[in-house]
C-alpha cells in the first residue's frame, strides 16, 4: 500500500466521521481528504515529479498535517522539520535535503523570510494561514488550492518510492537524511495495527500530544486507517494533555519517558484524571526507568506499551504490549519490564558481533534488523549507507541481547559504552539503579577522563522538586546493586540535562563539557 492509502481506508469507511479534532474544531474525513486532494493536484499542476521534497514548518496543526497528506497523495516526499529547532538547524535540513516546496505557518514567516535567499532551490512557498504581502512569492494555501479538483489524482506508485526524508538526531555530528519508503511505512502501520488491536467496529481516538514531525505524526496514520479520530494538542501543556484524555475518551497516545516522569510527579494524578478510556499508553524514543514504569502502571493502569524503533526502521522493531507487562495479573519481573518486547512479526532481529556473525541467545552484541521496515538508505550518502546496511542487515548502533523468552533488551548505544580500566560499563544499567531512588527525576551516566582508568563513570542527575540526595548515597546504592566497577566515581547535580526537541538526553553535549580540554574525539 501507498502511505496515503491508509488515510483513504478510513475516509472510505467513515467519510462524515471526525478524522481530526483541534481546539474543539472537528474536521471530517471528507474535509481533510478533499483538502489533501486539492494540495496534491496543485503540486502536480506545478509540474513537480514524484519524490519531490516538500517540508511543513509548523507546530501541531490539522491543516499543516493535511499538507503532509497532500505531499503523500502526489507521491512526493515529506521532510519533517521541527518547529522547536533553531532556524540554522532547519535551514541545514532544507538545504541539504534539496527541499523544493515549503508549507509554513504565518508565525514562522519572519524567520523563514530571512532564510529564503539561502534556499534558492525552493520553488513553492505556501503560507498555511494567510497571504503575506511582505513575503514576495509566498501564496496562501486557500488561494493556491482554490481552483484545484477535490478528487484524488491518478498517480503511479512504486513501493520503493521515498515518502519520508527524516533527519537523524544529529547527536554525533550533522544529521543524515533517512529515506523511508511506502514499503517501510506500510510495514510500520501493519506492525502497529497487529500490536494494538481493537474489537469489532471500535474506533481509536489518538492523542497527538508529542510533535507530529516526530513519532506522533506517524502514529496517527494507523488511527485514521481505522476510521478513528486524532486529537491534536497544539501546546505542550500537561493540563491540556491530561484534560483531553477523559474529555475526548482517548484510547491511545505516545509520550517520551521524560514527559511521563513529570506527569507522575503530579500529586494524586490517578485520582485527578480519569484514564479509564485508555487502551495503549505508548512510551519510547529513550530508555524508561523500570521503577517509574511500575509507578505508571499503578497510577494510570495496565495500559503501558513500550516500543523500540529508529528513524532507519520506523517506530516498530519491537513492542512490549500492555499484557506483557503483567504475569498472572501481577507485575512482570524487572527483567521483562526492562526489555523493549518481542521483535515484531515482519522483521527479523539478531544480535551480531563486530565480525557480523550472529550470536547465541543471551549473548551481548549489536542489534541488527532486516526486512521491509528498514530504510532505503541515507540521502546522497552511499558510503554511510554501506556502513550501516551490510548484507541486508541494518546495524542499529544499539547494543543488547535477546533473553531466553525471546524478549529484546537494549543495553546501550555502542558509542555511549564506557571502558573503565578495561571493563565495559553500559550506562543504562547504572541509570536504572539511580532512577530507582525516589528523589531522582532523571539522570545520565557518561564516561569522563581519568588518568588511571582512562574513563571514569560519572552520573549527572536531575532531582525532583524539593527533594535531596547526596552523591555518596547514590554511589553506595550503585555499588550495592552493581559492584564498585560499574558504580559512579562522582555525581554532579544539575537543574536540567541537555535535551533534543523530543526529549532525548544529548549525551554528546554532556560529555563535551568534561572532554573539551582533551584530544579524544567524542
Amino acid at each position: 500500500m501507498a502511505i496515503i492509502d491508509f488515510f483513504d481506508r478510513g475516509w472510505r469507511i467513515n467519510p462524515k466521521g471526525t478524522a481530526y479534532l483541534q481546539d474543539d474544531r472537528r474536521y471530517s474525513f471528507d474535509e481533510i481528504g478533499e483538502l489533501s486532494c486539492r494540495i496534491a493536484n496543485g503540486l502536480l499542476a506545478a509540474g513537480l515529479p514524484k519524490e519531490t521534497k516538500g517540508a511543513v514548518w509548523a507546530v501541531n496543526d490539522v491543516t499543516a498535517w493535511a499538507c503532509t497528506l497532500g505531499l503523500w497523495r502526489a507521491n512526493m516526499c515529506w521532510i519533517p522539520v521541527g518547529a522547536r529547532n533553531s532556524a540554522d538547524e532547519n535551514h541545514y535540513v532544507l538545504d541539504a535535503f534539496d527541499c523544493e516546496v515549503l508549507f509554513f505557518q504565518k508565525y514562522f514567516a519572519p524567520v523563514i523570510a530571512e532564510l529564503k535567499p539561502r534556499l534558492p532551490q525552493i520553488k513553492l512557498w505556501i503560507c498555511i494561514d494567510d497571504e503575506l504581502p511582505e513575503f514576495p512569492g509566498a501564496r496562501s494555501l486557500a488561494s493556491w488550492v482554490k481552483d484545484q479538483p477535490a478528487t484524488p489524482p491518478n498517480v503511479p506508485v512504486d513501493l520503493d518510492d521515498v515518502v519520508m526524508l527524516s533527519a537523524t538526531g544529529g547527536t554525533t555530528g550533522m544529521p543524515k537524511g533517512v529515506m523511508n519508503t511506502h514499503r517501510s511505512a506500510q510495514t510500520f502501520c501493519a506492525h502497529f495495527m497487529i500490536g494494538c488491536p481493537y474489537e469489532g467496529n471500535d474506533k481509536p481516538v489518538n492523542l497527538a500530544a508529542a510533535p507530529m514531525t516526530h513519532t506522533a505524526g506517524l502514529l496517527s496514520v494507523p488511527c485514521t486507517a481505522r476510521g478513528g479520530t486524532v486529537v491534536v494538542v497544539t501546546k505542550p501543556d500537561p493540563a491540556i494533555l491530561l484534560g483531553a484524555i477523559p474529555k475526548y475518551q482517548v484510547t491511545e497516545l505516545f509520550l517520551p519517558p521524560t514527559v511521563i516522569y513529570r506527569l507522575l510527579d503530579i500529586p494524586d494524578l490517578g485520582k485527578k484524571v480519569d484514564f479509564s478510556s485508555l487502551k495503549y499508553f505508548m512510551y519510547g524514543a529513550a530508555p524508561m526507568s523500570v521503577e517509574k514504569l511500575k509507578q505508571a502502571i499503578e497510577v494510570i493502569g495496565p495500559v503501558m506499551m513500550g516500543g523500540y524503533g529508529q528513524t532507519e526502521a520506523p517506530a516498530s522493531i519491537a513492542y512490549l504490549t500492555p499484557g506483557e507487562h503483567l504475569v498472572d495479573g501481577k507485575l512482570a519481573s524487572d527483567e521483562r519490564l526492562g526489555s523493549v518486547g518481542v521483535p515484531n512479526p515482519l522483521v527479523r532481529v539478531e544480535i551480531m558481533n563486530d565480525a557480523n556473525e550472529i550470536l547465541a541467545k543471551g549473548e551481548t552484541g549489536e542489534i541488527c534488523v532486516r526486512g521491509d521496515l528498514v530504510m532505503k538508505g541515507y540521502y546522497k550518502a552511499p558510503d554511510k549507507t554501506a556502513e550501516t546496511i551490510i548484507d541486508g542487515w541494518l546495524h542499529t548502533g544499539d547494543v543488547g541481547h535477546i533473553d531466553a523468552e525471546g524478549y529484546l533488551h537494549i543495553t546501550d548505544r555502542k558509542k555511549d559504552m564506557i571502558i573503565s580500566g578495561g571493563f565495559n560499563v553500559y550506562p543504562s544499567e547504572v541509570e536504572q539503579v539511580i532512577w530507582s531512588h525516589p528523589a531522582v527525576q532523571d539522570c545520565a551516566v557518561i564516561g569522563v577522563p581519568d588518568e588511571t582508568w582512562g574513563e571514569a563513570v560519572k552520573a549527572v542527575v536531575e532531582l525532583n522538586a524539593g527533594q535531596q540526595v547526596c552523591a555518596e548515597e547514590l554511589i553506595a546504592r550503585c555499588k550495592e546493586k552493581l559492584g564498585s566497577v560499574k558504580a559512579p566515581k562522582s555525581v554532579d547535580f544539575v537543574d536540567a540535562l541537555p535535551r533534543s526537541p523530543v526529549g532525548k538526553v544529548l549525551k554528546k553535549d554532556l560529555r563535551a563539557q568534561y572532554w573539551q580540554n582533551t584530544s579524544r574525539k567524542i
